[in-house]
Order: structure tokens, then C-alpha cells, then sequence
């Protein structure tokens, strides 16, 4: 009895535990969801807002806007396309690690840009501006390299899969009319066996009064007919119908 009151309690136990997990993985998940929304959303806000700024405030501020918003783009648009394109091509991974060695320096200047938002000295921002336009403009045109190399990569990898592809059709096409390349000229129909000659119609003696009666000379036997002979049976083909028996009634 002990032994099973023993086994119950470690199910129960057992029991309580895995639902413990299922309850915590399952919190996990919802709590990374709702954050990835509220960064996407934060996200999604800063960029109307910059794009607000760059346009609504000339002079320092409004560039510093635009360069934020330019190298956020490029940055984001480059990690999308690198980690979609990575599953399908593992040698992709190295250029994803030289990426997040790249969103080092970008997150560095990005929070130095947002810094330089707020500055009111607006003669220290402008001096600052070229350093900070080919930080920008070095960043962006190593993210959009690196991007633009793994779309043609990918891209080349389509165009010899689809040349090889075309390949395997042609020849399975080749192979479906394999009667067209056979140099064998086609066999004819056989033809149809000549037609027998007519035959001479025989005329009948007139009745009457024969010629040798009418001029008193004696009259000669008429002369027999000649035997006419059955045509021989025409040659059936397969094709052909079979005649119908005749009827005997």
C-alpha cells in the first residue's frame, strides 16, 4: 500500500512539474512576442519621428535626423536579408559575424547621433556634422555591400539551378519524341489489289424468222457460247469489313 501511495505522489509530483515548465516556457513566449511588438513599435515611432525632424527642422538638427534615419535603414535592411538568406546558405554565417561586428560601430553611432539631437550649441554640432557624415556614409557602405553581395549570391545560385533545371527538360523532351530523330522513313500502306477486266457482254440469237429461212439457204447451228470463267475472290484486308453471310431462306 505504501509502495503505491509512494508511485502516486511521485506522478503528482511529476505532473506538477511539467506544468510548471509548460506554464513558464509558455510566459517566456508571450513576454518575448510582446517585446519584440513594443520594439518594432518604439522602432517604427523613432523612424516617423526622424523623418519628421529631418524635414520640419533645417540646418544641424534636421541633417543629424536624416543621418540616423539612413544609417538605421540601411543597418535594419542588411540584418533582414542576411539572416533570411542564412538558413538556406550556411556560408553566409561568416558575413553575419562581420555584420554584428559592423552593428557595433552602428549602434555606437547611432547613440552618439541621438546624443547630438539634443546639443544647443548649434556651432559645435555643425563643426561635428562631416566627421560624423563619413562615419555614417563608411557604415552604410559597408551594411549595403554586404547585403547587395548576399542578394547576388543568392540570385547567381537561381540562375545555375534554372540553367540546369532547363538542361534535364530538354533532354526528358528529347527522350518523350524519340520517334522524331529515328532516320527509318515510315513504312507505306499496302496498296490495293487491280481491278479485273471487264468482261465481253454476249449477245442472244433474235427470235424469229432466222436469216437462211428468209433467203432459203440453209441455215447454220448458231454457235455455242463460250464458258465464262468466275472471277477470282478479291483479297481482304485486315482493316476491311468482313462480308455478311448470305441468306439461305
Amino acid at each position: 500500500m505504501e509502495a503505491v501511495l509512494a508511485v502516486f505522489a511521485l506522478l503528482f509530483v511529476l505532473f506538477v512539474a511539467l506544468g510548471t515548465y509548460a506554464t513558464v516556457k509558455a510566459i517566456g513566449a508571450a513576454k518575448r512576442g510582446v517585446d519584440r511588438t513594443l520594439t518594432q513599435a518604439r522602432r517604427t515611432v523613432e523612424d516617423h519621428t526622424l523623418r519628421a525632424k529631418s524635414l520640419a527642422q533645417p540646418g544641424p538638427v534636421g541633417e543629424i535626423a536624416q543621418l540616423r534615419l539612413k544609417l538605421r535603414t540601411s543597418m535594419r535592411a542588411t540584418q533582414d536579408a542576411l539572416h533570411a538568406a542564412v538558413a538556406g546558405d550556411a556560408s553566409l554565417k561568416e558575413s553575419l559575424g562581420l555584420f554584428e561586428r559592423l552593428s557595433v560601430h552602428g549602434h555606437e553611432l547611432d547613440d552618439e547621433l541621438k546624443r547630438l539631437e539634443s546639443e544647443p550649441d548649434r556651432a559645435t554640432l555643425a563643426a561635428r556634422l562631416p566627421e560624423l557624415r563619413e562615419r555614417t556614409e563608411r557604415i552604410t557602405h559597408s551594411a549595403d555591400s554586404l547585403r547587395w553581395a548576399a542578394r547576388d549570391r543568392a540570385r547567381r545560385f537561381a540562375d545555375d539551378d534554372l540553367d540546369a533545371l532547363s538542361a534535364q527538360i530538354d533532354v526528358e523532351a528529347g527522350a518523350l519524341r524519340h520517334w522524331t530523330t529515328s532516320d527509318e522513313p515510315p513504312r507505306p500502306w499496302p496498296e490495293a489489289p487491280p481491278a479485273d477486266p471487264p468482261t465481253h457482254r454476249q449477245t442472244w440469237p433474235e427470235t424469229g424468222p432466222s436469216a437462211g429461212e428468209q433467203t432459203g439457204r440453209p441455215t447454220e447451228e448458231p454457235a455455242r457460247r463460250p464458258s465464262i470463267t468466275p472471277p477470282a475472290p478479291r483479297q481482304t484486308y485486315p482493316w476491311q469489313k468482313k462480308p455478311r453471310p448470305e441468306s439461305t431462306s
